[in-house]
């Protein structure tokens, strides 16, 4: 082997294995991320899985806060993350503000050469920025909603080309799991206030006997005085003194009680139903837009089809069909649902399988009257679902066949099924594989 050959062969040695250790970054952080609900807990194994990968030695996690209109460390890894983290950024400023507002990603070979560097940061935490790359990270719909910034390549390298491509991948990996912990959260908020409407509606049945008693008691504390009164007539002047004085202080005092009653009764109503109007003002609603389907589908492929790759798999398309309608969609929720679903088959699917998504327009006699409505169907070869599973989806008490699953996947997908006022099926065979088949109307419901 000649030297020439030779330094040939170790290059590409060098660059498959910095290669594979991308690729298994990637699949760490989807089965990571999968699970997880909690925003702190995704940022943190985000970052630190994105240093591993692309070597680094600190990175930062900056999300876009709107009511402050500023960008904000949200989790930091290195010697300035105890100052750093909870600071905030004007996106006008520096490298991250640029790629936030570009939506483009950023290599800086030298800071100290690039004149949108700011400079003041590593002037207040005192450590020494070298080199950087810088990601947006973006909405299912391609808005940014953050950046990530990675520091200071290990040795004496730099960033190059293959990181970006790692990096956005981790980056739209990142966004749908903060995407699925919202909705989780607003899942929570549903239930929460379900249980407040239950809980006015029980507190209501509880005050009306108080209610009904104090307006009885008024009556029949009316109609006993009116009788006195009558009685007066018959008794003598220094008869009619001691009675007065003898019901002198409960006259004065059971009208206020009464209202006392009656008006406490109604703030307990108020407030309980103020605190359920507070709730719901919390739960963000979807919002429908014409969407095509098979743009979300492909949104949804190209980050997990690194993966499915990865794991020896195929993910098929071809059943995309062609010339479907625009339907109303919250693409947010429902990239999230066509998400979870290929990414919870990636796992079950052993090497050599194929997870395969069809789109089509069909019906079903027992869904909208056999009416035409949008078939979403993803399929997998994998080794099928065991009937107490399957039973159990799309369920308070849905369970996960993988270690440390926590179910939340599929409860998102019955989630936002049951907002675009769908159905869902799902058909298992052990040892032949799992099909999901979601039924959306192409017309929502006038309210």
């Amino acid at each position: 082997m000649s030297v020439d050959t030779s330094t040939a062969y170790e290059q590409l040695k060098t660059q498959l294995e910095a290669r594979n250790a991308q690729l298994h970054a990637v699949r760490e952080i989807t089965a990571a991320l999968s699970s997880k609900t909690d925003l702190d807990e995704i940022l943190r194994s985000t970052l630190t899985c994105c240093l591993s990968a692309v070597r680094a030695l600190a990175g930062s996690l900056l999300l876009f806060v709107e009511e402050e209109g500023q960008l904000q460390f949200k989790y930091v890894v290195g010697e300035a993350a105890a100052v750093l983290t909870g600071q905030w950024l004007d996106p006008q400023q520096g490298i991250a503000g640029e790629v936030y507002r570009t939506g483009e990603p950023k290599i800086t070979e030298d800071v100290t050469q690039d004149k949108s560097h700011y400079r003041g940061i590593d002037a207040s935490t005192g450590f020494q920025t070298r080199n950087m790359v810088t990601v947006p990270i973006k909405s299912i719909n391609g808005d940014p909603v953050g950046v990530m910034q990675i520091l200071n390549k290990e040795g004496t390298g730099f960033f190059d080309a293959a990181d970006i491509d790692t990096l956005m991948i981790l980056s739209a990996q990142a966004a749908s799991a903060i995407e699925n912990a919202r909705l989780f959260q607003e899942a929570q908020l549903a239930v929460v206030v379900k249980l407040m409407g239950d809980i006015s509606h029980d507190v209501k049945n509880m005050v009306t006997p108080v209610t009904v008693c104090a307006q009885t008691l008024e009556f029949m504390f009316e109609d006993q005085y009116a009788s006195l009164e009558t009685l007066k007539a018959k008794l003598s002047a220094e008869q009619v003194q001691e009675l007065d004085e003898a019901t002198e202080g409960l006259r004065d005092f059971y009208p206020e009680a009464v209202r006392m009653f009656l008006d406490g009764s109604e703030q307990v109503q108020a407030r309980v139903r103020e605190i359920a109007d507070c709730v719901k003002g919390i739960v963000a609603e979807p919002t429908f837009t014409p969407e095509a389907i098979n743009d979300l589908v492909r949104a949804v492929a190209k980050p997990l089809a690194l993966v499915a790759d990865r794991a020896e798999l195929t993910l098929d398309l071809d059943g995309l069909s062609d010339d479907l309608p625009l339907v109303p969609l919250d693409p947010k929720q429902m990239y999230n649902c066509v998400y979870n679903l290929i990414n919870n088959a990636i796992p079950e699917t052993p090497a050599g399988g194929k997870i395969m998504v069809r789109t089509y327009l069909g019906n079903d006699p027992e869904f909208r009257g056999g009416e035409q409505v949008l078939m979403i169907q993803v399929a997998d070869t994998g080794r099928g679902m065991p009937e107490h599973v399957r039973a159990k989806l799309f369920t308070k008490d849905a369970v996960s066949t993988k270690p440390g699953g926590t179910g939340l996947g599929t409860k998102i997908v019955g989630n936002v099924v049951e907002a675009h006022e769908g159905k869902i099926t799902v058909d298992s065979v052990a040892g032949e594989g799992t099909t999901f088949t979601i039924r959306i109307p192409l017309e929502r419901t006038a309210t």
